[in-house]
């Protein structure tokens, strides 16, 4: 029996759509519903009393918004490969975001040791979050089991579609108001996200980003985690905050246009400063999001004058990174080059920022210094690269690692100069004796070469719970001109503005810069899940599921805004979220502008504005 589907989360809310599990009721309410639902939760985040505020502005706006299901647009497909030896051991080479997140989830899929899987990190074509999770890797170690032989497996396009996490696609409701000098008095939003077939939609994390940017004193976020008949929903970069910032954006846009004010100045006016309360509820530090707006509105771009059915959309973002278990270690070889093992697959340069910091920390040439990605028979625990954790948090472990490496090189100095260990500092590479002439010192090299005389091999390790990852915040300016025949909305100048806290790798940072913004772009205007009546993919490969190429765009320009965080010695921020979370927001306000009517439900595709261009004439 083929049974009645539901595609969309609020049609899935009713009480009369069929019902994906009867033994679903919904979380978060009190008492306990005693009827299931498709509502797998419900999340609630405020501070203030909204009611009280919105009483007290004089203007309000409010609109409802919508969005389709996006894939990540990884280019490499999921693959991996597993061997088993008579000992019961099972090796696996994965492209992922996490060699300890494939072993442990694979290990409890087959109930195996966690010390019978070794996982080695492969190179990785693209991630994205998509593959912070896994789909083959536990039937390629039963199927090699049983076989005998190593087994290899690799999904094709459609596979890729049709059987693994795209995001959420969702509804939100906001409601903004003001005062008329455009101190924001109130704001709400509430959402319903597609979790897929199974609980788990990034809805809470939209919750928590929505009104991130703003210091509002009264604000309340609702969210509703929705299964419906599609595919188990993964992260994307910043899962759940682009929906949640779209809705946010978008509203307040129309609020500049009612206050007939300048929507950066808007920003600006109710910006989030060091010591605002998010509604989620820590108390910022020190934030750059303040800075982002005035280089939006100093920057030529938002100065420059625009032609005939063109627009301009501003828009702004916030993430608020995180930390977590990482680790690292670090030896000194025999000729004074280092090597620095972490264990987070690199994805978006993080090998290269690890082994500056290392550098920097122990004072010589980062030509000396050598990073690798350990499988996890060979390193200490470290969570997934995801979250924009690494580069804070590993290069944390980092750091710590080369004090203790530091710790044993003055160590090693004061046993050859037969002083104590107080006696011997370290500075610029090298090792100087305080005791004795200022000329008196060792250099990495030098100590090295004299390691089997002194104790054996130098090396130091660090293994912490980062802390104190510090929020980021961008502002993007999107000009588009709209071909009022067609409906075809080409995006002809983008700048990306974003608090990058200290960018240690610059041309990475701008990188992440650009491809976050090229991939909000492509949700904005082109890309989403298509399912015909009976609620099969229609579009399960890149030629029909359009993602921006080359061609399409015109050169991001970035302006890297840097506020030092105060949590890491370097003043590190995650920057990969943030860029992708602005673009739909500045993609559709930028059409608005240009074609003169508010576009609420992405994507724009040219048929979608076409038909709202003709509604309103």
């Amino acid at each position: 029996e083929v049974l009645s589907h539901v595609l969309d989360a609020r049609e899935a809310m009713k009480p009369d759509a069929p019902l994906l599990h009867a033994d679903m009721f919904t979380k978060g309410l009190d008492p306990k519903p005693e009827i299931p639902s498709n509502i797998s939760q419900r999340h609630e985040f405020g501070i203030g009393d909204t009611e009280s505020g919105f009483d007290a502005a004089d203007v309000v706006v409010e609109h409802d918004f919508t969005t389709q299901c996006v894939h990540q647009g990884y280019i490499e497909p999921h693959a991996c490969v597993a061997d088993n030896t008579e000992d019961g051991m099972s090796t696996v080479w994965t492209s992922s975001q996490g060699q300890f997140m494939v072993r442990n989830y694979s290990a409890t899929i087959c109930n195996i040791d966690h010390s019978k899987i070794r996982v080695m990190p492969a190179e990785i074509g693209g991630g994205f979050g998509g593959k912070t999770t896994i789909y083959l890797e536990p039937v390629a170690i039963i199927l090699s089991k049983k076989a005998g032989k190593p087994v290899k497996l690799v999904m094709n396009r459609e596979d890729v579609f049709r059987a693994t996490g795209p995001t959420s696609g969702g509804h939100a409701h906001a409601k903004i108001g003001a005062k008329q000098d455009g101190t924001i008095t109130a704001g709400e939003l509430t959402m319903e996200y597609e979790a897929g077939a199974f609980p788990g939609s990034p809805v809470q994390l939209g919750c928590m980003t929505g009104f991130g940017p703003y210091d509002i004193d009264n604000v309340k976020t609702i969210g509703f985690d929705v299964v419906v008949n599609r595919p188990k929903v993964a992260a994307y970069r910043a899962p759940g905050a682009p929906i949640a910032s779209f809705a946010v954006e978008s509203a307040l846009d129309e609020l500049a246009k009612k206050l007939n004010m300048d929507p950066l100045a808007l920003r600006e006016k109710n910006a989030a400063t060091e010591g605002t309360q998010a509604a989620y509820g820590p108390t910022f530090k020190r934030i750059g999001y303040l800075e982002t707006v005035r280089a939006a509105q100093n920057h030529p771009h938002y100065s420059a004058p625009l032609g005939p059915n063109q627009g301009r959309g501003v828009a702004s973002g916030f993430w608020f990174n995180i930390g977590g278990e990482s680790s690292a270690a670090m030896h000194v070889n025999e000729d004074g080059t280092v090597e620095v093992v972490t264990a987070n697959p690199d994805i978006g340069g993080s090998r290269a920022s690890m082994a500056m910091m290392a550098a920097e920390v122990l004072g010589v040439d980062v030509s000396k210094v050598k990073p690798s990605i350990a499988d996890t028979a060979s390193s200490a625990y470290s969570m997934l690269t995801g979250g924009s954790r690494v580069t804070f948090a590993v290069g944390k472990a980092v750091c710590e690692a080369a004090d203790d490496v530091i710790v044993e090189l003055r160590r090693r100095a004061a046993k050859v100069w037969d002083v104590d260990l107080d006696a011997v500092e370290w500075k610029d590479g090298a090792a100087i004796n305080t005791k004795a002439d200022a000329s008196e010192s060792l250099n990495l090299a030098a100590i090295a070469n004299t390691a089997a005389k002194t104790g054996g091999p130098i090396s130091g390790k660090a293994n912490i719970n980062a802390a104190g990852a510090g929020p980021g915040f961008g502002t993007h300016i999107c000009d588009i001109e709209v071909d009022p025949e067609t409906g075809r909305s080409t995006v002809i100048r983008y700048t990306a503005i974003q608090d990058v806290g200290t960018a240690i790798h610059p041309s990475y940072v701008e990188g992440q810069l650009q491809g976050g913004a090229v991939q909000g772009i492509g949700w904005a205007l082109n890309e989403e899940y298509i399912y015909n009546d009976k609620g099969r993919l229609q579009n399960g490969g890149f030629l029909d599921y359009r993602v921006p190429v080359a061609s399409d765009m015109p050169m991001i320009d970035t302006v890297l805004v840097e506020v030092p965080n105060p949590g890491h010695r370097f003043g590190v921020r995650g920057v990969g979220e943030v860029p992708i979370i602005p673009p739909l927001a500045a993609v559709a306000n930028a059409v608005t502008a240009a074609a003169g009517v508010r576009m609420t439900d992405l994507p724009i595709s040219p048929p979608k504005l076409l038909s709202a261009i003709d509604s309103k004439k």
